[in-house]
């Protein structure tokens, strides 16, 4: 209840604090790329229910259809104002949305695609979501897409036994380092 009040309120504060950004996002993927400016996926979730997830789009309409699921840094799909979206993590600004719906939290482990449950032993599937899927996470500080399945697997276990107001705390506070420092990419 704590980890899901602390959620709400750094929500409520980045959304409020960032508006004028993300109108200007808005706007600049509707005048470069039209509508839809947001982009939504069926993700699993605490307990594995399945919710909504919300990103800016970053690549061109239709890209499921196009091409494969797994996107490439050279991805011909990404549009040029996605390009630095992903760069930046803007485009995942309106997870914030879902952490104020109550689908996500600030900190977790990545959600995942429904299909992505053949990769994973049925007792690691079960651990990893026992908590709400996050925007960041433990993985995501500690290597980002730089790392093999193994390694995010075991980050993403290591947060399930560890989770708490100190370590979201200490990897929010990496995150917006690297952000800031843009290491890693999407």
């Amino acid at each position: 209840m704590v980890k899901m009040i602390f959620d709400v309120c750094i929500s409520l504060f980045i959304i409020l604090f960032l508006l004028p950004l993300v109108i200007f996002v808005f706007i600049l993927i509707y005048m470069c790329d039209g509508f839809p400016v947001f982009y939504s996926q069926i993700r699993v979730g605490k307990h594995g229910v399945e919710f909504k997830m919300f990103k800016f789009r970053t690549m061109v309409k239709n890209a499921d259809q196009i091409g494969s699921h797994q996107t490439a840094e050279s991805d011909q799909r990404i549009t040029k104002v996605g390009s630095f979206l992903r760069k930046t993590s803007i485009d995942e600004l309106p997870q914030l949305i879902n952490v104020l719906k109550g689908d996500m939290s600030l900190v977790g482990p990545r959600p995942n695609v429904l299909n992505q449950k053949i990769e994973y032993t049925e007792k690691d599937w079960t651990k990893r979501n026992k908590v709400a899927p996050g925007i960041t996470g433990l993985a995501q500080v500690s290597g980002r897409s730089s790392l093999s399945f193994k390694e995010r697997l075991h980050y993403d276990t290591m947060y399930v036994d560890k989770v708490g107001l100190l370590m979201d705390a200490k990897i929010l506070s990496r995150t917006v380092l690297q952000v800031l420092l843009r290491k890693g990419s999407n």
